[in-house]
């Protein structure tokens, strides 16, 4: 379950939070008592966020900045599926894998993203686009000139613009998913003590290597 409550129809009457409900569990349903989209996803995300109107509108805003965007939405969606992967989001990484492939592009390019430094299915531009995406996920915008110049030998500056703005806005979709736990991101931490062995009672793995003294 998320970290945060869930709002259920019967507790809002905001009409853009009742839409997408409608839109995406059905009219009358209540997503919270019954929850799961066509996309096979729980739909949390959007009824933790129904939490507040105002932040709910904004985020749904912003899906809404594709339709002015020029950029070839292959690039879009390699920069998101990649974002998802880089932040280490099951949830974007998942959807916009799906989304990759309503579009057409070959499973195997698809799985490719998350290898994608060893793999031969993307041409040049598709690989600056995903070290770009590296560069703003993992380094924080530190982004090599030769990145960079490749981008620019293929794109506007209008399209890298487009392009870095989508980008980041998953990466923070992304992150919030993952802190809130929502969707697929309603995992426990992999990172946790293994036990020892019965028995063994520590002391300084240092000395058993040199043979202390």
């Amino acid at each position: 379950m998320p970290r945060l409550r869930q709002v259920s129809r019967s507790e809002t009457d905001d009409k853009l939070v009742l839409f997408f409900y409608d839109k995406l569990f059905g009219e009358d349903r209540d997503p919270v008592a019954e929850p799961g989209t066509a996309a096979g996803s729980p739909g949390d995300w959007w009824t933790t966020f129904a939490l507040d109107p105002a932040i709910f509108k904004h985020c749904v805003q912003g899906f809404g900045v594709y339709r002015g965007v020029e950029l070839d939405p292959l690039l879009r969606e390699l920069g998101q599926t990649r974002a998802g992967w880089a932040r280490g989001s099951q949830f974007v990484f998942s959807q916009h894998c799906k989304q990759m492939r309503a579009m057409g592009v070959p499973d195997e390019k698809v799985q490719a993203v998350a290898y994608w430094e060893v793999s031969e299915h993307f041409d040049e531009l598709e690989r600056a686009v995903l070290a770009y995406t590296d560069a703003l996920v993992l380094n924080g915008g530190r982004v090599h000139d030769e990145v960079f110049a490749t981008l620019k030998r293929h794109l506007p500056d209008e399209q890298i613009l487009q392009l870095t703005y989508t980008t980041c806005l998953y990466d923070m979709h992304a992150t919030m998913s993952k802190a809130l736990r929502t969707e697929f991101d309603d995992r426990d931490d992999p990172i946790v003590e293994v036990a020892a062995p019965e028995g063994f009672h520590g002391g300084d793995i240092a000395d058993d290597v040199i043979g202390g003294g």
